[in-house]
């Protein structure tokens, strides 16, 4: 099994002073460089009392020096606790608590922002952050030093080599753990029972190793993305790889996003990123990446309306879906024309890629396996294979399509309704931007099926008119011959877009379902 640590380090050492990563400050920073300040890094916490299981609560934004610090965490034989300082306060100490971190890792701007002397201020702007100063831990602080970092905590840049930050340690003799604890991610749950998935140093090692294989990465190529899931894999690949300057947020503001991918050849976006970049193409503001060779697109549904325009405004680059989730990524990878040229039901994610083992449940659930399946979650036995909740079929050629998931099935009298299975299809329709099949159960639990649907819009945002009747009789009027008979909806509410939630763009069912009950 592949260790995560040994892959960078054999990376580094076959790179020598080639780029390895350039943060948004525009300096590169070389293989030869990376590896002698995560070295430096790890001798420096080791010394500092870092015991291997230690685990450190992480809360730095991506950078270079984000990098260095988490790598050189793991090769002290420390594990990297991902927290949202954002989650709330009590979800926030119910994680602590699950967690049981001896170390915390933060920027020294939420060290500041967070004490008792901005925290009036923070909470007034409607940010209610944990006082990470009071937690009875160990600190490092990143980035400078700011009024509000506890007195003793260590400075990430002079563990990763002095000052100047300039490593002087010879690189690591790393030896192999790929069976360590390395990664925690928090992924769902409630202040009385959170969820976390554990991952090994070997678990990510092998996911890294079939990222860097599917996305077809080498030395010479430039990868443009703050996510870890892509970077990661390009350091292992020998690759360069680029960080915009405010972390991978093109919604909130693309042009910044976009003048990086000049040169780029890889990245990676979730749909609603994607939406934002090939407006800013549609409309002008932005020229073609002629470089951007793999463009990948996940973290949530990938439907066919922004495919095609993404083909239109791309069309040098191959746009890929990946199909996955913290548990095990990736486990497929679609090409666009797969998912375009898909007539049927459901929603093709591609075949189970090169060490991962598909299989379904008696009720269609997918259930994956491989080398890069997750230890498992935190307090609890580990798992020999993941039930993803989704549901699906395999087609002849061993593929997965997506018809469903299990929590969000709805229902109707005696009729299970899945709304995986139609939404794909629905959201083809002409006018049609995206669709959601929303439940909103009565007082015995049978649920109004109601089909929500967001308008496709010209360059300029407003929403286009198609010739004849109004969007959502035409919508009503096509249904028959495209869903089941007992999915039909109740009911076809037209609005000027999905909500969503998270980073990923995911639709917010439940604020669908309220938008829903507030137009009944």
């Amino acid at each position: 099994m592949t260790d995560l640590l040994a892959a960078v380090l054999r990376s580094c050492q076959a790179q020598g002073d080639a780029p390895a990563l350039t943060g948004p400050d525009g300096r590169p920073l070389s293989y030869r460089d990376l590896a002698a300040r995560i070295t430096a890094t790890a001798q420096a916490l080791t010394g500092g009392g870092m015991r291997t299981g230690d685990r450190v609560l992480f809360s730095v934004r991506p950078s270079p020096a984000c990098v260095v610090l988490a790598l050189g965490i793991v090769a002290a034989g420390g594990t990297v606790v991902f927290a949202d300082p954002g989650a709330g306060a009590e979800l926030f100490a119910a994680r602590f608590a699950l967690a049981a971190p001896r170390w915390a890792a933060a920027e020294s701007l939420l060290y500041a922002a967070s004490g008792r002397i901005a925290r009036g201020l923070t909470r007034r702007r409607g940010l209610l952050l944990p006082d990470y100063a009071a937690l009875a831990v160990k600190h490092i602080y990143a980035g400078r030093w700011l009024p509000g970092v506890p007195r003793g905590a260590l400075s990430a840049r002079r563990l990763a080599g002095g000052r100047d930050g300039r490593a002087v340690r010879p690189p690591l003799d790393t030896i192999e753990a790929p069976q360590r604890e390395a990664l925690v991610v928090f992924t769902s749950g409630t202040t009385e029972a959170p969820k976390a998935v554990v991952h090994t140093r070997g678990s990510l090692g092998a996911s890294l190793a079939v990222l860097a294989n599917a996305c077809r990465l080498g030395p010479g190529d430039v990868v443009h993305t703050d996510q870890l899931m892509l970077g990661l894999p390009a350091l292992v690949a020998g690759a360069h790889w680029t960080m915009p300057p405010y972390g991978f947020n093109p919604a909130t503001d693309p042009a910044r996003y976009a003048t990086g991918l000049a040169g780029a050849t890889h990245t990676f976006t979730t749909p609603v990123d994607l939406a934002a970049v090939v407006d800013l193409v549609g409309t002008g503001r932005l020229g073609v990446p002629q470089t951007l060779r793999h463009l990948l697109v996940g973290g949530a549904p990938v439907l066919a309306p922004l495919l095609t325009r993404a083909r239109n405004a791309l069309p040098h680059t191959e746009i890929r879906a990946v199909y996955g989730m913290t548990e095990i990524l990736p486990v497929s990878v679609a090409t666009a024309e797969e998912k375009l040229t898909h007539d049927g039901p459901g929603d093709p994610v591609g075949g189970p890629l090169p060490g991962v083992r598909a299989r379904l449940g008696p009720d269609g659930e997918l259930y994956l396996s491989g080398e890069h399946l997750c230890h498992g979650y935190l307090g609890e036995p580990p798992l020999t294979e993941h039930a993803t909740g989704d549901l699906a079929r395999l087609d002849d050629q061993g593929r997965i399509i997506l018809v469903g998931r299990k929590k969000d099935m709805l229902i109707r009298g005696r009729t299970n309704i899945y709304p995986g299975l139609y939404e794909p299809t629905l959201a083809r329709l002409p006018g049609v931007a995206d669709v959601a099949l929303i439940g909103v159960p009565d007082e015995i639990g049978d649920d109004r099926v109601v089909l929500v649907v967001a308008p496709a819009a010209d360059s300029d945002g407003v929403p286009r008119v198609l010739p004849g009747h109004p969007l959502a009789e035409r919508v009503r009027e096509a249904l028959p011959a495209l869903i089941d008979a007992a999915a039909l909806p109740d009911e076809v509410l037209v609005v000027s877009r999905l909500p969503v939630s998270g980073r990923t763009g995911k639709p917010d069912r439940a604020a669908l379902r309220n938008l829903v009950r507030g137009n009944g």
